[in-house]
Protein backbone atom coordinates (compact mmCIF):
# COMPACT_ATOMS: atom_id res chain seq x y z
CA UNK A 1 0.00 0.00 0.00
CA UNK A 2 1.40 3.33 -0.99
CA UNK A 3 1.71 6.42 1.01
CA UNK A 4 -0.73 8.16 -1.38
CA UNK A 5 -3.35 4.85 -0.38
CA UNK A 6 -3.13 5.87 3.14
CA UNK A 7 -3.66 9.45 2.98
CA UNK A 8 -7.02 8.79 0.93
CA UNK A 9 -8.05 6.45 3.71
CA UNK A 10 -6.92 8.47 6.01
CA UNK A 11 -9.13 11.56 4.75
CA UNK A 12 -6.67 13.57 4.27
CA UNK A 13 -6.22 13.77 1.07
CA UNK A 14 -9.33 12.90 -1.73
CA UNK A 15 -8.72 10.66 -4.86
CA UNK A 16 -8.55 13.34 -7.34
CA UNK A 17 -5.36 15.02 -6.12
CA UNK A 18 -3.87 11.53 -5.54
CA UNK A 19 -4.53 11.25 -9.40
CA UNK A 20 -3.16 14.36 -10.02
CA UNK A 21 -0.13 13.85 -7.69
CA UNK A 22 0.91 10.73 -9.76
CA UNK A 23 0.00 12.04 -12.70
CA UNK A 24 2.32 14.65 -12.14
CA UNK A 25 5.47 12.24 -10.98
CA UNK A 26 4.66 10.55 -14.17
CA UNK A 27 5.45 13.63 -16.81
CA UNK A 28 8.58 14.45 -14.79
CA UNK A 29 9.96 11.25 -14.88
CA UNK A 30 9.34 11.02 -18.72
CA UNK A 31 10.47 15.12 -18.95
CA UNK A 32 14.22 13.67 -17.53
CA UNK A 33 13.81 12.88 -14.06
CA UNK A 34 13.65 14.58 -10.68
CA UNK A 35 15.87 17.54 -10.17
CA UNK A 36 18.46 15.43 -8.15
CA UNK A 37 19.34 13.47 -11.41
CA UNK A 38 19.94 16.39 -13.41
CA UNK A 39 22.09 17.45 -10.84
CA UNK A 40 24.36 14.46 -10.51
CA UNK A 41 24.25 13.82 -14.13
CA UNK A 42 25.96 17.71 -14.81
CA UNK A 43 28.57 16.44 -12.04
CA UNK A 44 29.09 13.42 -13.91
CA UNK A 45 29.55 15.64 -17.38
CA UNK A 46 31.99 17.69 -15.69
CA UNK A 47 34.03 14.91 -14.44
CA UNK A 48 34.56 13.51 -17.47
CA UNK A 49 35.23 16.84 -19.20
CA UNK A 50 37.85 17.60 -16.44
CA UNK A 51 39.09 14.04 -16.78
CA UNK A 52 39.06 14.33 -20.65
CA UNK A 53 41.32 18.06 -20.10
CA UNK A 54 44.05 16.48 -17.79
CA UNK A 55 44.03 13.12 -20.29
CA UNK A 56 44.94 15.79 -22.89
CA UNK A 57 47.44 17.34 -20.88
CA UNK A 58 49.05 14.33 -19.92
CA UNK A 59 49.34 13.65 -23.43
CA UNK A 60 50.77 16.43 -24.39
CA UNK A 61 53.68 16.19 -21.80
CA UNK A 62 54.14 13.18 -23.29
CA UNK A 63 54.99 13.86 -26.72
CA UNK A 64 56.98 16.73 -25.89
CA UNK A 65 59.29 14.52 -23.43
CA UNK A 66 59.30 12.12 -26.30
CA UNK A 67 60.34 14.70 -28.84
CA UNK A 68 62.99 16.06 -26.52
CA UNK A 69 64.74 12.08 -26.47
CA UNK A 70 64.12 12.33 -30.19
CA UNK A 71 65.65 15.86 -30.44
CA UNK A 72 68.50 14.23 -27.79
CA UNK A 73 69.34 11.04 -30.04
CA UNK A 74 69.87 13.31 -32.77
CA UNK A 75 72.23 15.28 -31.86
CA UNK A 76 74.03 12.45 -29.83
CA UNK A 77 74.82 10.87 -33.78
CA UNK A 78 74.83 14.32 -35.06
CA UNK A 79 77.44 15.97 -33.41
CA UNK A 80 80.45 13.22 -34.13
CA UNK A 81 79.59 13.90 -38.03
CA UNK A 82 79.52 17.82 -37.39
CA UNK A 83 82.55 17.89 -35.17
CA UNK A 84 85.62 19.72 -37.03
CA UNK A 85 88.02 16.99 -36.92
CA UNK A 86 91.30 17.53 -34.62
CA UNK A 87 94.77 17.54 -36.13
CA UNK A 88 96.35 14.87 -34.76
CA UNK A 89 100.12 16.91 -34.65
CA UNK A 90 98.32 19.62 -33.28
CA UNK A 91 100.76 21.15 -30.64
CA UNK A 92 98.92 24.03 -28.91
CA UNK A 93 96.82 22.89 -26.10
CA UNK A 94 93.57 24.83 -25.51
CA UNK A 95 92.25 24.41 -21.46
CA UNK A 96 88.56 24.54 -20.74
CA UNK A 97 86.27 23.87 -17.94
CA UNK A 98 83.86 21.38 -17.85
CA UNK A 99 81.62 20.25 -14.70
CA UNK A 100 83.94 21.89 -12.28
CA UNK A 101 87.47 20.12 -14.13
CA UNK A 102 89.91 22.10 -16.39
CA UNK A 103 89.88 19.70 -19.48
CA UNK A 104 92.77 20.00 -22.29
CA UNK A 105 92.16 19.91 -25.99
CA UNK A 106 95.57 19.78 -28.81
CA UNK A 107 94.33 22.25 -31.63
CA UNK A 108 96.01 24.17 -34.59
CA UNK A 109 95.92 27.58 -34.98
CA UNK A 110 93.64 27.53 -36.76
CA UNK A 111 91.23 26.23 -34.70
CA UNK A 112 92.70 28.15 -31.02
CA UNK A 113 91.61 31.31 -33.15
CA UNK A 114 88.12 30.47 -33.70
CA UNK A 115 87.32 29.14 -30.31
CA UNK A 116 89.04 32.62 -29.50
CA UNK A 117 86.76 34.91 -31.05
CA UNK A 118 83.73 32.84 -30.67
CA UNK A 119 83.34 30.83 -34.62
CA UNK A 120 83.90 27.65 -32.60
CA UNK A 121 82.96 25.81 -29.21
CA UNK A 122 83.25 22.48 -27.52
CA UNK A 123 80.80 20.29 -26.51
CA UNK A 124 80.60 17.28 -24.70
CA UNK A 125 78.92 14.33 -25.05
CA UNK A 126 79.74 10.86 -23.22
CA UNK A 127 83.44 12.03 -22.17
CA UNK A 128 84.48 13.20 -25.53
CA UNK A 129 85.01 16.36 -26.37
CA UNK A 130 83.74 17.93 -29.92
CA UNK A 131 85.20 20.93 -32.05
CA UNK A 132 81.76 22.37 -33.84
CA UNK A 133 80.62 25.87 -35.23
CA UNK A 134 79.11 28.20 -33.04
CA UNK A 135 75.69 27.56 -34.78
CA UNK A 136 75.75 24.22 -33.30
CA UNK A 137 76.84 24.68 -30.13
CA UNK A 138 74.17 27.43 -29.45
CA UNK A 139 71.62 24.56 -30.83
CA UNK A 140 73.07 22.04 -28.69
CA UNK A 141 73.04 24.41 -25.28
CA UNK A 142 68.46 25.12 -26.01
CA UNK A 143 68.36 21.16 -26.20
CA UNK A 144 70.84 20.24 -23.50
CA UNK A 145 72.39 22.74 -22.19
CA UNK A 146 75.26 20.16 -19.60
CA UNK A 147 76.77 19.17 -22.79
CA UNK A 148 77.81 22.34 -23.64
CA UNK A 149 81.81 22.76 -22.29
CA UNK A 150 82.68 25.83 -24.30
CA UNK A 151 81.05 28.88 -25.65
CA UNK A 152 82.02 32.03 -26.80
CA UNK A 153 79.39 34.44 -25.57
CA UNK A 154 81.30 38.04 -26.72
CA UNK A 155 81.32 39.28 -23.23
CA UNK A 156 83.69 37.14 -20.95
CA UNK A 157 85.04 40.49 -19.31
CA UNK A 158 85.49 39.79 -15.97
CA UNK A 159 83.66 42.54 -13.92
CA UNK A 160 86.68 44.87 -12.85
CA UNK A 161 87.48 45.39 -9.43
CA UNK A 162 87.87 49.13 -8.32
CA UNK A 163 90.73 48.85 -6.56
CA UNK A 164 92.15 46.83 -9.59
CA UNK A 165 96.02 48.04 -10.01
CA UNK A 166 95.99 46.16 -13.01
CA UNK A 167 93.31 47.68 -14.76
CA UNK A 168 94.90 49.74 -17.22
CA UNK A 169 96.82 46.98 -18.90
CA UNK A 170 95.26 44.71 -21.69
CA UNK A 171 94.65 41.18 -21.50
CA UNK A 172 95.61 39.46 -24.54
CA UNK A 173 92.83 37.05 -25.98
CA UNK A 174 95.34 34.37 -26.62
CA UNK A 175 96.78 33.99 -23.56
CA UNK A 176 97.24 30.12 -22.70
CA UNK A 177 97.32 28.80 -19.16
Amino acid sequence: MSLQDQLVKAGLVNKQQAKQARAAKRKKRKQGGTDDNKILSQQVLEQRQQQAEKDKQLNLEKYENELQLGRIRALRTELPKAAIKLDENAELEYNYTFAGKVLKLYVNEEQRQGLANGALGIARVDDKSYVLPNKLVERVQKINPQWVAYIYDGDEQVSAVEDDPYADYQIPDDLMW
